[in-house]
């Protein structure tokens, strides 16, 4: 007897097609269809049933006539028979049917993998939620600012979507669905663009600032640094004001220490966030675009308090300080600073160094107040809630302790997100424990992909620029991949063939190996290095930090009004200590460190969709996905790296040879040239990169070789003087300067046009030069405009600098 699976089909029809099952669910399927049949009335064909196999047909009713002969029902347009010319006597053929009988091939290819899609209807969750944040990274990828036309396009091309997704026959609603959800994470990008959209300062600033302190914490050169909002700038209309602006504080030794809610002012040096130091890099503006920073800057004077806070203002702030505050009074040195660091977030106190050391030895998270953090506490309280109820018989007997703990959880949650600051790691470690403490109020399971996936769509929608984020990419594959792994180990940890402490021990190890390798390309592609000993070091700290420092954080803040939290941060003392030994010792080791270049700029996304996609999909095409992260890792090391760099301002020239990248000065252009050299897989300092060979001269005029042709970095007022001379003999010139009208036919590249196009990256091509702009006409971008358009050269003076024959031989 054949054997039929039923499939929904349009209407109350059905398709049935054979396959292997035992008689019983045969028949079961069978009787299905039947039913379905009947309810289209007698006489009627079942809507899409094919009969397969062996060639019989289902029937209804009345008596098949053609459709029996042929062993499969002419069915709706989803069907595999609509693409068949009509064989019926005396029929005739429509223009339509050569070309449905062409594209019969091609759409019976495409219906495989949605018919998949239409079988695995109840796991498609995940794989939304991918589509969703491939839409916004499409909007983030683009060049060109969209205009309405791209907006409406997009808008129409969900509703189209939406209504295919509902009333496309079988089984073309999952490809529906799939577009909708990628118009929706473009569309969401962009209205979140426009929702945040803040003035930037489009000019260099030096005056008086006067703002509202609303966060305290510490520059990489240890500097305090302060964020103000409600800014005041002078002889500044206020709608070209930014709405906030970051100053570190190098000369407030005999100033007034701010704290949050404070109004304040002083003097200092402000200009915009800067772009990325090359093309593709890491994009400062655009982060700064999306937190509303319109300035960052220094001040060398003393900050003077101007009103204290009001009541009720800044409290979070307030608390946080004080809860700081009182963590360092009673934990003396760094140890106080890290253990006040990692319960608030308040990391004003760390000196670079330990920031360092936590970072060669993959423990910077404990300090990023990640779903780590969160979790411990929450898991802390919750059983204390749920164990002081547990310990009143009465009490126990008439209430659910589980169902209570969850309940107050929820909102000790939320007041600590509130408490460390709300990053993004801790809104995704936020919204990923309420859905667990929701589904266990509802009594459902708590720890799925499904919960994860919600996280992630809850924080992709309101918050899209997280995407880019590497907080939010290692939080969100280290949760995947520990629930993924966590299952897959399930029954083997509730066997009963390990001890209690066996089970602990495997736990946190396999914790530490699962979360590292799901976040180590993510570390590698956003840092550029790897901690070869990171692993070890979170086995060594990890139960100090779940046991030690975050329940003894709570009991502290707990017995604090009645003065008993002395023994409480005396523990959290100790173990922050073995935390930072630990991270000192590691990052000391020989080889702690491993550099690692850029990646290509498909190898991430390629690596997140094969990792996603072998995880959520529950069937055997999973495995699919392992041939993505391979074709990942393949095309990590064939990114081509830059063999010239010029820095958005033209202080700074960075030029590739056989030692490595060779800088043109050893001090100024700090951040791009850390960021050329972390792109570049290359540990040396900017001192130790400026002493390699490549540069010859004087400070004003170094002199330099690329692909043939002779270049010179000019530098202050003596390489000003220089300009005319350097023009008539070299073929590319590149000073720190804005030069209103550059001499003849000079191939020159100052601030001004650096400033429409942002850095510049050189690659040779052979006999050619391909020049790229960092900057990129979109929304953030301020005052760049990409010169080049469809040209990879660009336009203009670019283009005459790069088709220059060379002055002094070489290839033209």
């Amino acid at each position: 007897m054949a054997g039929y699976v039923l499939a929904p089909g349009r209407g109350f029809g059905a398709r049935i097609r054979q396959d292997r099952m035992p008689d019983g669910p045969r028949r079961l399927r069978a009787h299905l269809a039947r039913i379905y049949a009947r309810r289209e009335g007698k006489g009627k064909v079942a809507d899409s049933i094919a009969a397969l196999g062996a060639g019989e047909a289902v029937q209804t009713g009345a008596a098949q006539t053609g459709a029996a002969q042929t062993g499969a029902l002419q069915t709706g347009w989803g069907s595999p028979g609509d693409l068949r010319p009509s064989r019926r006597r005396g029929a005739r053929l429509t223009p339509v049917a050569p070309v449905l009988a062409l594209l019969r091939v091609p759409l019976r290819l495409l219906r495989w993998p949605l018919i998949a899609l239409e079988e695995m209807r109840g796991h498609l969750l995940p794989l939304a939620v991918i589509l969703t944040g491939t839409g916004i990274g499409l909007w983030f990828m683009l060049e060109t600012e969209p205009g309405a036309a791209e907006y409406g396009a997009a808008l129409l091309l969900a509703l189209l979507a939406a209504v295919a997704a509902q009333l496309a026959p079988w089984p073309w609603r999952s490809l529906g669905g799939a577009v909708l959800a990628l118009c929706l994470g473009f569309l969401a990008a962009g209205l979140r663009a426009h929702m945040v959209a803040a003035p930037m300062l489009d000019f260099r600033y030096y005056g008086p600032v006067e703002g509202r302190v609303i966060e305290i914490d510490n520059s990489a050169s240890d500097a305090v640094r302060i964020l103000l909002d409600q800014v005041v700038l002078e002889r500044m209309d206020p709608a070209r004001t930014p709405r906030r602006v970051r100053v570190s504080l190098h000369g407030n030794e005999s100033g007034h220490s701010p704290a949050p809610g404070e109004r304040v002012i002083l003097t200092a040096h402000l200009a915009a966030p800067e772009g990325p130091v090359e093309p593709g890099g890491f994009d400062f503006r655009r982060m700064a675009f999306f937190q509303q920073l319109g300035a960052v800057g220094y001040s060398q004077t003393p900050v003077l308090l101007l009103e204290p806070p009001e009541a009720g203002e800044e409290w979070i702030g307030r608390l946080r300080a004080w809860f700081s505050s009182g963590i360092r009074a009673h934990i003396p040195g760094e140890a106080g600073a890290f253990a006040a660091g990692a319960m608030t977030g308040d990391r004003s106190g760390i000196s670079q160094k330990t920031v360092e050391d936590l970072r060669d030895s993959s423990l910077a998270h404990i300090l990023a107040i990640s779903g780590m953090n969160l979790v411990c506490l929450t898991a802390f309280v919750f059983a204390l809630i749920r164990g002081g109820i547990a310990c009143v018989p009465w009490l126990a007997l008439r209430v659910n302790a589980k169902k209570i703990a969850a309940l107050v959880s929820i909102f000790v949650a939320w007041f600590y997100l509130q408490l460390s600051g709300a990053n993004v790691a801790t809104e995704r470690a936020f919204v990923m424990t309420l859905v667990m403490l929701i589904a266990i109020l509802a009594s459902r399971r708590a720890m799925t992909i499904r919960s994860a996936a919600i996280a992630g769509a809850v924080i992709l929608v309101l918050k899209p620029e997280s995407l880019l984020a590497p907080g939010f990419q290692m939080s969100m594959a280290a949760t995947v991949a520990l629930i993924a792994g966590f299952q897959a180990m399930d029954g083997w940890l509730q066997r009963g063939r390990l001890a209690r402490w066996q089970v602990v021990l495997v736990t946190v190890v396999m914790s530490s190996v699962v979360g590292g390798f799901a976040t180590a390309p993510y570390a590698a592609a956003h840092f550029n290095r790897f901690a070869d000993f990171g692993l070890m070091a979170n086995i060594l700290t990890a139960p100090a930090m779940g046991v030690a420092i975050m329940p003894m954080g709570v009991l502290a803040f707990l017995l604090a009004p009645v003065g008993l939290e002395g023994l409480p941060l005396w523990v959290m003392g100790r173990a922050s200590e073995w935390i930072l030994w630990v991270a000192a010792w590691v990052a000391g080791l020989d080889g702690a460190v491993t550099a690692i270049p850029a990646p290509h700029w498909l190898a991430l996304p390629l690596i997140s969709w094969g990792g996603l996609w072998l995880i959520a999909w529950p069937g055997r095409a999973r495995f699919a996905g392992g041939l993505l992260v391979a074709m990942g890792v393949a095309l990590w090391p064939l990114a081509e790296r830059p063999g010239l760099l010029i820095s958005s301002d033209g202080r700074l020239v960075g030029l590739l040879g056989p030692e490595g990248r060779a800088l043109s000065t050893a001090t100024g252009g700090g951040f791009s040239a850390s960021g050329w050299m972390e792109g570049d897989g290359d540990l040396a300092t900017q001192k130790d990169a400026a002493a390699r060979p490549g540069f010859s001269g004087g400070r004003e005029a170094k002199a330099f070789d690329f692909a043939g042709r002779q270049g010179v970095a000019l530098s202050g007022k003596a390489g000003l003087a220089k300009l005319e001379a350097t023009c008539g003999r070299a073929d590319l010139v590149v000073i720190n300067a804005r030069i209103a009208e550059p001499p003849p036919d000079c191939p020159l590249v100052d601030q001004r046009l650096l400033s429409e196009t942002g850095a510049l990256a050189f690659w040779q091509d052979g006999e050619r030069i391909i020049v790229a702009p960092s900057g990129r006409n979109r929304i953030w971008s301020g005052g760049y405009r990409k010169s080049g358009g469809a040209d990879p050269v660009g336009a203009g003076r670019l283009a005459r600098i790069v088709t220059r024959v060379p002055q002094h031989g070489g290839n033209p």
